[in-house]
């Protein structure tokens, strides 16, 4: 209690020193926190696109499909069981169709993914509504993406190109109702959205599809020409790319640390130079020297207290204002074809921030203890005389 009071009291009586070693240790942490918030901002964003875009709670495949292989759509296509079709009307289960085939634009040709899903489906965030059509046209959608790299515009006609299940090609003109935007490349690139009973009779596939999309992880499961894949499953390549970058963060949160740490570390080596008189006065005074070592480093670890206070003040506020409104990204981001929105909104999450404040505190008290051991080789009368060797 007596060294904690002779710190506190040291410190205080330091004031502009003590206040900038506070200030630099306190920025240092909130960009430190704001780093870490925003790669998870942006982690959970993906998820929760993907999704909500793409694989909702879970989906069944047919026991063909491979998604790295976009030659097994020949073959990736099950009968949609009489038992699913309540749920299908409920709007829990959304059956997708996938076929092959290519569009010409401009006289180009170009490979793409015709999708046939249900136009009154809710359970992703694909617009498919504007699918409902009684033209003889066929309606489609595509991806903002999509339709930019190739000079599509809304209302535009393009033909496209299928084989059907007995190997025949055949073509036709879609009209482009609506172009959407998502983060979710797999729903954009290439891919092009048309009602899943016109694609079926378009490819003789009928009351088949590839992927069934469900609400309900605990489905039950089909006998044979279906697989399901959870969401721990269809998620694996993004868990894979996080912990990778969590991985690399590790050298920007090194950096931050010891911004602020290495003023914490010359503060203390010029205190100890500085105040060799008071140092031999308290060992005269009966203190050990442990006990004076001990002081020295109750003092850095209080200044990483005064850090935390300092950036409660102005950091907080700050964080959360960022995490409401969000981090604008320009749009040449989206030009360089990276899936992100146009705003990443900052996660922050307990744990990370309760294991953030003991990593600074731990680290700060590390680096004030090293060079305070040097107090543990003092003679007391060189102390008192000014001279520390």
């Amino acid at each position: 209690m007596i060294a904690l009071k002779l710190a506190i009291r040291n410190l205080t009586g330091a004031k502009l020193r003590t206040f900038l070693n506070a200030a630099v240790l306190s920025f240092a942490f909130v960009v430190l926190v704001f780093y870490m918030g925003l790669l998870d901002g942006w982690n959970r964003q993906s998820k929760l696109d993907m999704e909500a875009w793409e694989i909702g709670e879970g989906q069944l495949w047919s026991k063909s499909y491979d998604p790295f292989d976009p030659y097994s759509l020949q073959d990736a296509h099950s009968i949609i069981l009489t038992s699913y079709n309540s749920e299908i009307d409920r709007g829990n289960i959304t059956p997708i169709l996938l076929v092959q085939g290519s569009i010409y634009r401009q006289g180009t040709l170009i490979n793409i993914i015709i999708s046939g899903i249900e136009p009154k489906q809710r359970l992703l965030k694909i617009p498919s509504r504007v699918l409902k059509s009684e033209s003889k046209e066929v309606p489609a959608i595509i991806g903002s993406r999509f339709a930019k790299v190739n000079g599509i515009k809304k209302g535009d006609y393009v033909q496209i190109r299928w084989r059907d299940k007995n190997g025949t090609f055949d073509a036709l003109d879609v009209e482009i109702c609506n172009i959407f935007k998502t983060n979710v490349s797999t729903v954009d690139n290439n891919r092009i959205w048309i009602p899943i009973k016109r694609l079926q009779e378009m490819s003789g596939l009928l009351k088949e599809a590839t992927i069934l999309v469900t609400s309900n992880p605990n489905i039950d499961m089909p006998p044979t020409d279906w697989i399901f894949r959870d969401k721990k499953y269809l998620e694996k390549e993004i868990d894979n790319i996080i912990f990778a970058k969590k991985r690399g963060s590790i050298v920007v949160t090194i950096l931050l640390l010891s911004i602020g740490l290495l003023a914490i570390f010359d503060t203390q080596v010029l205190s100890i130079f500085r105040r060799q008189k008071e140092i031999g006065t308290y060992i005269a005074l009966g203190m050990t020297r442990m006990e004076v070592v001990k002081l020295f480093t109750l003092e850095g670890s209080i200044h990483s207290i005064f850090a935390l206070i300092l950036a409660t003040i102005y950091g907080l506020p700050l964080l959360a204002i960022i995490a409401s409104t969000g981090i604008p990204m320009p749009s040449a981001v989206d030009e360089m074809g990276v899936s992100i929105g146009e705003k990443i909104f900052p996660y922050y999450e307990i744990g990370v921030l309760i294991v953030s404040v003991l990593i600074m505190v731990l680290a700060a008290t590390t680096v004030s203890y090293f060079p305070s051991r040097r107090i543990g080789r003092l003679n007391p009368i060189d102390a008192l005389k000014g001279k520390i060797k």
